[in-house]
């Protein structure tokens, strides 16, 4: 594994449904090839060069010294910390990352810092003793390990993300899942009514289109397609007292 120092590690994010972030990490192990827009932003600034780069991620090491003398300066202004929006708290099988995400949340916890984790790996369950004000999501789109194996060749197998998200929240976590990108039928043929049926004990939902593909854009439905696919969201969640949130240009 390597190692990077940082100047800072807290930021404003300006994703929609976003208020500070961190990332403790450069690059993701997963190798999404959605392709990743954390990847793309990466490349275009020149702090990566390729692919193979990227999937070698390295740990910011001064993580937690930053996190020290910025947490005082910050903490009356943030809302949440998200974990994370340009790598992954807990890379499948990175126990190194994983233990650094583990002893951030910690520290944001103990300054009364609310923290919102998203994952492709596996969500630790002693996530369940830290701040109950925590929620704990999983990006899911698919059920199927085929289009796993093809657009998140090294991430968590999809049953298994769903265990760790049920069993914190059978420990009384709140818990929320990530539909996006949500894959046009072109990419993989699936029933939408069973990914959300493998994730109905959530507290909420976000659900977002697969942008930045010519794929996609092959597919000429759709525009109807994601329309379809955000009402049946909305009325699935709506019937179950879930939260939801559909991603600004989903629906046209």
């Amino acid at each position: 594994m390597e190692y990077i120092t940082r100047k800072s590690m807290l930021y404003k994010t300006g994703v929609e449904y976003g208020d500070y972030t961190m990332n403790h990490a450069l690059g993701c192990s997963h190798g999404c090839k959605y392709p990743c827009y954390a990847f793309l932003q990466k490349k275009r600034f020149g702090q990566v060069k390729t692919y193979d780069e990227w999937i070698q991620p390295k740990i910011v090491a001064n993580t937690l010294e930053l996190l020290d003398r910025e947490i005082p300066r910050l903490k009356d202004k943030i809302k949440s910390v998200q974990l994370c929006f340009a790598t992954d708290p807990f890379m499948f099988g990175v126990d190194e990352i994983r233990d650094l995400s583990l002893a951030a949340i910690e520290k944001l916890n103990s300054a009364g810092i609310k923290c919102t984790m998203l994952t492709k790996g596996i969500l630790p369950i002693e996530l369940a003793d830290l701040s109950k004000a925590n929620e704990y999501g999983i990006s899911l789109v698919s059920l199927d390990e085929d289009f796993r194996a093809r657009y998140e060749p090294n991430a968590a197998p999809y049953e298994a993300r769903i265990d760790a998200l049920k069993r914190l929240h059978e420990r009384g976590s709140r818990t929320w899942v990530s539909m996006e990108p949500y894959p046009t039928p072109n990419l993989v043929e699936q029933n939408l009514s069973d990914v959300l049926d493998a994730v109905n004990f959530v507290d909420k939902i976000i659900f977002g289109r697969f942008n930045y593909s010519k794929e996609v854009s092959a597919f000429t439905a759709h525009k109807d397609f994601y329309n379809a696919c955000a009402a049946q969201v909305v009325e699935f969640c709506s019937s179950r007292d879930i939260n939801f949130h559909i991603k600004h240009g989903t629906q046209t």
